[in-house]
């Protein structure tokens, strides 16, 4: 399976001067843990995670004031939709974040996330079953 077969398409962004606020109202309704960042400015699209919104917040930040251009992930790993979904999977171990930016022809084709991932190998067709927790089980996080 490739990433092209387990990615999202449609994805949220937002621009540099948007708010850190303005970016997570657009995650949180959309339910994605990432927004790609398009800045003409900038040699690609770069991505604000909730983590990166989580960080912002507990070092004090005004997520009304501050602005997304200052809290973007450093070392965006762009994968390609032909990469297999262990590629995508090894560079996110590799590089220990949940999301990657999915690139074809210079162009944003998607997203894709760990979530993603999971869901396609335990989905149909998957190489192995996957049973949900029984009845009164939590699932730890």
């Amino acid at each position: 399976m490739t990433v092209r077969d387990a990615m999202t398409p449609a994805v949220v962004s937002v621009g540099p001067m948007h708010t850190v606020r303005e970016a997570a109202r657009r995650m949180a309704q959309r339910k994605v843990g990432a927004a790609i960042v398009i800045d003409p400015e900038a040699p690609g699209p770069g991505i604000i995670t909730e983590r990166d919104v989580l960080e912002a917040i507990g070092a004090g930040a005004d997520p009304d004031m501050e602005r997304v251009s200052a809290h973007l992930t450093h070392n965006v790993v762009y994968a390609r939709p032909s990469w297999s979904l262990e590629e995508a999977a090894a560079a996110m171990v590799r590089g220990g974040f949940r999301h990657l930016v999915v690139i074809e022809d210079a162009e944003i084709a998607g997203v894709i996330s760990v979530r993603d991932i999971v869901g396609a190998w335990v989905g149909e067709g998957a190489s192995c079953a996957v049973a949900a927790p029984a009845a009164g089980v939590a699932a730890s996080a």
